[in-house]
């Protein structure tokens, strides 16, 4: 039975979870586009590419605008969070053999020691993200139990996945954990709050482009 969902979870699903995610970042990228068009046409008047560069720049960047000086543990924990949680995925040896071993395509990995550090650094933004929600006044009211869903599936992944690397007990129904909810998580990106990995580029070029050939001021 394990055998055949881990059939299942390697072969079919995930190709559906990487259909959904591509389809679903598409869908809802033009959608925006649609939208902006349709209600906000001026916004491309005065876009400008130098300007929202700019703006992506130092958005980009630790401590590039006012507001990550003013909350600098939340700028490092939201930073280094951020650079694990792709990084892990991309470079971990595990992902990058299973992909050689399918379509013979691979690059250099991350040290296996240097992974585990990074993964449980991810974990731990999350618990950090989830105290700072049910702590700090004002990120309260705006949480909803679909924000703590969100981070526990990021946390879920990570753990598992760990697990089964480290083959503590019970691994093999670890690995499927892992497995499963990694493709549940690629799913969701798209059509939760997740989805601002995919319009970072957009929102912060849109507001770069105000700010810096309108207003002639900067937003960061």
């Amino acid at each position: 039975m394990m055998h055949e969902l881990y059939g299942f979870l390697r072969g079919p699903m995930l190709w559906v979870a990487l259909l959904v995610f591509f389809g679903g970042s598409g869908y809802r990228v033009a959608a925006m586009w649609r939208l902006a068009r349709k209600k906000d046409a001026v916004i491309f008047n005065y876009s400008s590419g130098y300007y929202a560069l700019r703006s992506i720049f130092h958005w980009l960047l630790p401590f590039g605008s006012r507001n990550m000086r003013n909350h600098p543990v939340m700028t490092v924990v939201a930073f280094v969070f951020h650079i694990c949680l792709f990084l892990v995925p991309l470079f971990l040896s595990a992902h990058i053999i299973l992909i050689k071993e399918s379509w013979n395509v691979s690059w250099p990995w991350l040290p296996d020691h240097a992974a585990d550090a990074m993964t449980w650094m991810v974990v731990a933004g999350c618990g950090f993200f989830a105290a700072r929600r049910i702590i700090q006044p004002d990120v309260r009211y705006l949480t909803s139990t679909s924000d703590y869903l969100i981070l526990a599936a990021i946390a879920v992944p990570f753990v598992s996945g760990t697990w089964a690397f480290h083959q503590w007990p019970a691994f093999p129904a670890a690995t499927l954990v892992h497995m499963a909810s990694a493709e549940i998580l690629l799913m969701i990106i798209p059509f939760t709050r997740l989805s601002h990995m995919l319009f970072f580029p957009f929102t912060r070029g849109y507001m770069g482009s105000e700010f810096g050939a309108v207003r002639k001021a900067r937003d960061w």
